[in-house]
């Protein structure tokens, strides 16, 4: 079984990081996924025979790291579910991305069209047949001038398909090492994180928030940097 950081865990769900590169769920590439990994572990700690429940409450994109949660209980999946839909369920992302930015923080708000055949999003007019609303906001933390790179945390109000990605990269400011949407850093690790996960105990209805950050090593030295 592959290492699982444990950002916690009770009987109703469990928060983890997601590595980069491993898809949330099974996919075609038959790669292993968190899905499979997570339940192999609840398996193998609490010696489960047969079939072992995982719900699946969101998902991050392939290549993106961060914080995942994941539901023990159908009960807690239907009720995180419900959260998601109703907005109580927050995420929050840091992202290397390229340039200065003029205003350290600002709300972004475009429609997007997702391509099923290229599994690729654009801002598009919206008026046009099936654009969604997008909208994030952004704080910028640091410039690096060396580099001319900045850090950016990012708040998101709307779940779209690749929606940090295109929205950063139709403002100018697209993540470094993005192959899809990207400018710079060809053939590097995205520098998307998704670093914070608000939600409301599905159970206790605690208010309960869990942070992860990257390792300051790659691109995301700038962490460490003055």
């Amino acid at each position: 079984m592959q290492n699982l950081k444990i950002v916690f865990e009770d009987n109703h769900i469990i928060v983890v990081e997601k590595p980069p590169n491993i898809p949330s769920q099974a996919d075609r590439t038959e790669d292993m996924d968190m899905l499979t990994i997570i339940k192999q572990y609840i398996k193998e700690k609490y010696n489960k025979p047969g079939n072992v429940y995982l719900g699946l409450v969101h998902r991050l994109d392939r290549p993106v790291g961060g914080i995942m949660i994941f539901a023990k209980t159908s009960k807690a999946a239907s009720r995180l579910g419900e959260q998601v839909r109703e907005k109580i369920f927050k995420k929050k992302y840091l992202a290397v991305v390229d340039g200065k930015f003029e205003q350290k923080e600002g709300i972004l708000e475009d429609y997007l069209y997702k391509d099923e055949r290229n599994n690729v999003s654009r801002v598009v007019n919206k008026n046009k047949k099936n654009a969604k609303l997008a909208k994030l906001d952004y704080k910028v933390l640091k410039y690096s001038e060396v580099k001319k790179l900045s850090l950016v945390k990012i708040n998101l109000y709307t779940g779209r398909h690749h929606q940090i990605r295109v929205q950063l990269s139709n403002f100018e400011h697209s993540i470094f090492g993005d192959q899809k949407y990207g400018t710079r850093g060809k053939g590097k690790q995205i520098a998307l994180w998704a670093y914070e996960l608000s939600i409301q105990h599905p159970v206790t209805k605690k208010e309960m928030t869990f942070q992860d950050l990257p390792e300051p090593i790659g691109t995301w030295c700038i962490l460490r940097e003055e």
